[in-house]
């Protein structure tokens, strides 16, 4: 953590992620550049772009694990660049590749990463036993993860993520690879997180899954390429889809 005192910033209440000029270049290659957005708190934001586009490093520093070369960015109220400690205890995170242990139980997984969030044993006894109602898991508490559909890995997942009442979460493709019907019941959990005044900002390659954004942001050779709802964007690029709105900006990239 750094000593230097977090510079002042003019922020608009109730904004979740905030970033000006935000950049980032490895040697004399420039990986982020000059990344200007903010996310409301509640929103879904769906952060997109092809592989390549520079959003995982975005991500990276808007998570606190990667320093900004230069530019600004808060989540949650707190300087990334001045304290990515403290970001990492206000935000929730959860990756594609790896988010639980398979060879834990479900029980076991909670309690071990209710102990990273410093969560006292008895909110991780009362948190375990809401997420288990919630996802009908109570019968498969003491079975290994790793046993589990992967859709039900994902939502469990999702849920320890929130464990520790994060103010933002930040999903890095959740629904790779699991079935149309269990994408849909993922979203209906997103939706209720952030109608619970959670922020999601959450990246994906689906381009339907864009749709349900709130608003969405594509990246292009590591600029932002295009800000707005899925409605704004399809009328700006005149085209009914988002599919068509990423083609068309990934062709002039």
């Amino acid at each position: 953590m750094s000593n230097a005192p977090a510079p002042s910033f003019d922020i608009p209440p109730g904004t979740a992620v905030w970033a000006r000029d935000l950049t980032r270049t490895f040697g004399t290659f420039v990986a982020v550049d000059a990344l200007s957005f903010d996310v409301a708190e509640g929103e879904v934001f769906g952060f997109l772009g092809a592989n390549g586009a520079g959003k995982t490093t975005a991500m990276k520093m808007l998570t606190g694990l990667l320093a900004p070369s230069s530019g600004e960015a808060l989540v949650a109220g707190i300087n990334v660049a001045a304290d990515p400690d403290a970001v990492k205890r206000r935000i929730g995170y959860m990756s594609q590749r790896f988010a639980l242990y398979d060879d834990l139980t479900v029980r076991e997984n909670v309690r071990f990463f209710g102990g990273l969030y410093n969560l006292p044993p008895a909110v991780v006894r009362e948190r375990l036993d809401a997420l288990l109602a919630d996802l009908a898991l109570e019968r498969s508490a003491d079975e290994r993860v790793g046993r589990l559909p992967l859709g039900w890995k994902q939502r469990l997942a999702f849920g320890v993520a929130l464990l520790h009442r994060p103010a933002v979460v930040f999903l890095d493709e959740p629904t790779g690879g699991v079935d149309p019907a269990t994408r849909r019941q993922f979203w209906e959990t997103i939706y209720a997180t952030a109608q619970r005044g959670t922020t999601v900002f959450v990246t994906t390659h689906y381009m339907d899954e864009a749709e349900y954004c709130d608003r969405v942001s594509i990246m292009v050779d590591g600029r932002l390429a295009a800000l707005g709802t899925p409605a704004e964007l399809k009328a700006r690029f005149g085209t009914d889809s988002m599919d068509g709105v990423f083609l068309r900006l990934a062709r002039n990239g």
